[in-house]
């Protein structure tokens, strides 16, 4: 029998963010990239950069924390090694150049070495996410206020919508061997061949269309030169990989309703959290006057083609257009992969230059 009670005090510590709910379950690391690839393709990158998976462990992987940073110093490695990541999505590709060695020479390479060491596989989508219809650049334009926008260089889908590169078209008549020529065609590698009936000049005739890679077009070409009468009357149209919707790099925004320069400068600065940023004002133009051009950089002489045409221009340095979009970015991968793994953003990434 208890005959008197002592009540302890205790603390409660709250656990970090960073750390991983016991529900969140694993994704093998090859379905993961799958999902990643499916929110934005890696199609829509850039033909130079360098995207995708940059750094793999030794198979099977499986990823339980995905910490997401836009720079991958050393300093962001050594916080997402002590947070338990099994992936580093790092917006910036921190390999870009080929490596002719791996040493603990150089900040790069020590990167390669401690991500393998550590079984942490790094993902960089960079221009990828540029393009995408929710990627950096529709995330810009949220911040400009209530406008319509446009991809100022449209992507290209990945695939042609049909077979091969060209489409060849020729007509025959009845007094020509149209079995022969339909054989011989088919007959050709890489080849997809559809024909209709058609009139020409009173004639009844058969049409011929054929799509067709660059390598079979050169051989069907040689086949109908042996026959001057279909070759002459031989049409070939090059393809056209279709523009994409909403996808592309950069935008031209619109804004339903005109605003002055200084409004759309406090409207960056909220948007992109910064306290200052580089202002050239178009010749005639003041900071009451509507229409401006922001970018992250550009060089000097751009910077004074456009003044010269009174455009004004605001410019946001690199990283500082790209590092907000990473909390949308964690939400938005939170949905689109049902929740199944931890996410994380860095707290220690950021821009390396600072005003003075």
């Amino acid at each position: 029998m208890l005959s008197s009670a002592h009540v302890v005090p205790t603390s409660v510590r709250r656990a970090p963010s960073w750390i991983c709910s016991s529900s969140r379950s694993f994704m093998d690391l090859k379905a993961l990239l799958s999902s990643l690839n499916d929110f934005a393709s890696l199609s829509f990158a850039e033909s130079w950069d360098n995207v995708g998976l940059l750094v793999e462990p030794s198979p099977p992987h499986t990823v339980n924390t995905l910490f997401l940073t836009n720079d991958l110093t050393e300093e962001v490695m050594e916080e997402a090694l002590q947070k338990k990541a099994d992936l580093i999505l790092s917006y910036h590709p921190p390999i870009f150049r080929p490596m002719k060695h791996i040493t603990w020479k150089t900040w790069k390479e020590r990167l390669v070495i401690r991500a393998l060491e550590n079984r942490v596989a790094i993902y960089s989508p960079h221009t990828a996410y540029d393009a995408a219809p929710q990627g950096v650049n529709s995330w810009l334009a949220k911040g400009l206020g209530t406008c319509t926008t446009r991809p100022i260089h449209p992507s290209k889908a990945p695939n042609y919508p049909t077979e091969g590169t060209h489409r060849l078209e020729f007509s025959a008549n009845h007094s020509q061997d149209l079995d022969k020529v339909m054989s011989a065609v088919k007959g050709v590698g890489g080849v997809s061949v559809t024909s209709f009936p058609a009139r020409c000049d009173g004639e009844e005739q058969t049409r011929v269309s054929l799509n067709c890679t660059q390598k079979a077009l050169m051989q069907v070409l040689a086949f109908l030169s042996q026959d001057r009468q279909l070759y002459q009357k031989t049409e070939i149209l090059s393809l056209e990989k279709p523009l994409l919707l909403h996808t592309g790099m950069g935008r031209l925004c619109t804004l339903d309703e005109s605003v002055s320069l200084a409004t759309m400068i406090e409207r960056i600065k909220r948007h992109l959290k910064l306290p200052h940023l580089r202002l050239a004002l178009g010749v005639g133009r003041t900071l009451g006057c509507s229409g401006s051009e922001s970018d992250s950089e550009m060089s000097h002489h751009d910077v004074l083609d456009a003044a010269s045409k009174g455009i004004n221009v605001i410019l946001c340095e690199h990283s500082n257009t790209e590092r907000g979009f990473l909390s949308d970015l964690q939400e938005m991968l939170g949905v689109h992969l049902e929740n199944k793994i931890n996410i994380i953003l860095s707290e220690t990434d950021r821009d390396p230059l600072r005003v003075v």
